[in-house]
């Protein structure tokens, strides 16, 4: 008899354990899958009860997790069990068909662009950091350097070869969304300055929504250039949500404040508008989660949409060894956090790009109702 894929009311459970738990595979083979970089990595694309998410492999003989996909069929299809049960079907989103077309100069388009969760197209421009080859500075729990290393991504993606990659995807895959990310080149505009040029050449070969994301620039007068390139949404990530944790796991971007980043808040939203600037939290660094709500409250105050994302450890980095946050304290955050965005109408499907509107690495959206 057919195993049932999870039923709608079970999902947004599943989604959460997932996501803190990991998935247990034999192999990490097949569909789309996230493997260094600058953002949540070691991830595979699952399609759960019609959403598709970004889940943590695990192969075995490395990490545990008690939920177990089985080899998946000639459809896609997969059993997920728990602890050897059977709870349901999966599915692994087949890769995208720009991912088999190269560059006139023979890159692969996967080198330059990547498809995060069903339809958001995503890169890091500069695939470097002014903080990252220093101990004493770099985040550590970012691999912005090791998918760079390993030769499955390029230093810097030119204005044109985003261009032509974006127009492909939106073309042949229906991309809905693209994010723009960077490493930090300077401490002035932080990484701005290329986005502007990356975001006005996207816009001038294809139409698509698109969200910037770097630290808060020097200058706010940055927030009307992006706007004016074309950047639909902003994201200036904080990471953590106390200034103690942040000085302990980014010692570098701490001495970019919370205060700061709060200023930088205020100064965006009149630009980009109230829901459309957006921040990362990691949930699982140190903060408790009435330390992450108090923040969120402040920032949904400000007009800002605070994207709460389990952090999973990425192999490779000095937090490799940290646990995942476990899929209870992950509801005591965003089950508050969903009723706090509810309240406000502040929701992901309302965001015009980005990582909120993908909603991908967290199961935040199933708790806004």
């Amino acid at each position: 008899m057919p195993i049932p894929a999870a039923a709608p009311t079970d999902s947004r459970r599943l989604i959460t354990d997932l996501q803190s738990l990991g998935l247990q595979m034999a192999d990490c083979g097949g569909g789309v899958t996230r493997k260094g970089g600058a953002g949540p990595s070691d991830h595979k694309a699952v399609t759960v009860a019609g959403q598709t998410i970004m889940v943590p492999i695990y192969t075995m003989g490395a990490r545990r997790s008690p939920f177990l996909a089985d080899p998946p069929d000639a459809r896609g299809g997969s059993v997920l069990r728990h602890e050897g049960r059977p709870v349901g079907t999966i599915r692994f989103p087949t890769p995208p068909r720009f991912y088999g077309l190269h560059t006139a100069d023979g890159i692969p388009y996967w080198k330059i662009a990547l498809l995060h969760g069903r339809d958001t197209l995503a890169t890091t421009v500069h695939q470097t950091c002014i903080r990252y080859a220093d101990r004493r500075t770099s985040c550590q729990f970012c691999a912005i350097g090791q998918s760079l290393e390993a030769g499955r991504t390029i230093a810097y993606k030119t204005p044109r070869q985003l261009a032509e990659v974006a127009r492909a995807a939106v073309e042949l895959d229906g991309v809905r969304d693209m994010v723009l990310t960077t490493g930090t080149p300077n401490v002035v505009d932080r990484g701005a300055a290329v986005l502007a040029d990356s975001t006005a050449a996207i816009k001038a070969a294809v139409d698509l929504p698109i969200q910037v994301q770097c630290e808060p620039p020097r200058d706010p007068a940055w927030f009307a250039r992006l706007r004016a390139a074309g950047a639909d949404s902003l994201g200036m990530h904080l990471e953590a949500a106390t200034q103690d944790v942040r000085a302990r796991i980014m010692p570098g971007k701490a001495t970019v404040s919370v205060d700061r980043y709060m200023d930088a808040f205020a100064e965006a939203v009149p630009v980009f508008g109230r829901g459309q600037v957006n921040t990362y939290l990691l949930a699982g660094l140190g903060d408790t989660a009435e330390q992450i709500l108090a923040l969120a409250e402040r920032l949904i105050a400000l007009g800002v949409y605070p994207f709460v994302v389990p952090f999973v450890p990425i192999t490779g980095t000095p937090l490799e060894h940290h646990p995942a946050p476990t899929p209870d304290f992950m509801r005591a955050v965003l089950a508050p956090l969903g009723r706090m965005l509810r309240a406000a109408d502040m929701r992901s499907s309302t965001i015009k790009a980005g990582c909120g509107r993908c909603g991908a690495c967290s199961a935040l959206s199933a708790y806004e109702g």
